[in-house]
């Protein structure tokens, strides 16, 4: 089991905390990571992009000019691709990009993304992270004594003044135990953690 130093949010170590193999010392999975990252960012994709076929374009009912002797190329409607105005070859229309990725490969990426975190040694464990009030220059002040600037911050039960506290930070994301994912746990150059956040995530994925 790996041990990781546990500090306050003034940046002091205040004690140590193992953390389970089951969750943050498993193989890392390259694959598995991959394909989560790719379909949270397929399952973020709009897929409303649309362009007219041929069939759709208004207009070019009409032969533009007869078959033959005319020395032109023989066309049959105004509106073919090669026309301007014309339709869009195999033009795109709105679908859906997202896919299924089975559930026992769902925990096994976060699991190897968890993991890569201790590995790199890019993890900070807190005792606690409360906040009696919102204010953005108190939890700046905190990362500014964690020393990080691009981190994804997860906290365990209701933080609602820590979660509006840093929403005004574009570098900094908040997510809970429940909301976590492999994309940002990636994104993000730390991952912030509370102890009762580690002890949910353990409890759950272990």
């Amino acid at each position: 089991m790996a041990n990781v130093s546990v500090y306050n949010i003034e940046g002091n170590q205040v004690g140590e905390m193992e953390l389970s193999d089951a969750v943050f010392g498993v193989e890392i999975n390259e694959h598995l990571v991959h394909m989560a990252v790719v379909n949270h960012l397929a399952a973020k994709r709009q897929g409303t992009q649309s362009a007219k076929t041929r069939s759709e374009v208004s207009g070019g009912g009409k032969k533009p000019w007869r078959q033959k002797g005319t020395g032109h190329a023989r066309q049959g409607s105004t509106r073919a691709p090669q026309w301007t105005g014309g339709g869009v070859v195999f033009a795109p229309k709105p679908r859906d990009y997202s896919f299924k990725l089975n559930k026992k490969e769902k925990r096994a990426a976060l699991k190897s993304a968890l993991t890569s975190r201790v590995v790199e040694n890019k993890i900070i464990v807190l005792d606690a992270f409360n906040m009696d009030e919102i204010k953005t220059k108190k939890f700046k002040a905190v990362m500014d004594a964690l020393k990080v600037s691009k981190a994804l911050v997860v906290v365990g039960g209701d933080n609602k003044n820590v979660v509006l506290s840093a929403r005004n930070i574009p570098s900094v994301k908040t997510a809970s135990t429940a909301t976590i994912n492999v994309y940002d746990i990636l994104k993000y150059d730390t991952l912030v953690i509370t102890q009762d956040a580690v002890a949910t995530i353990t409890e759950v994925y272990a």
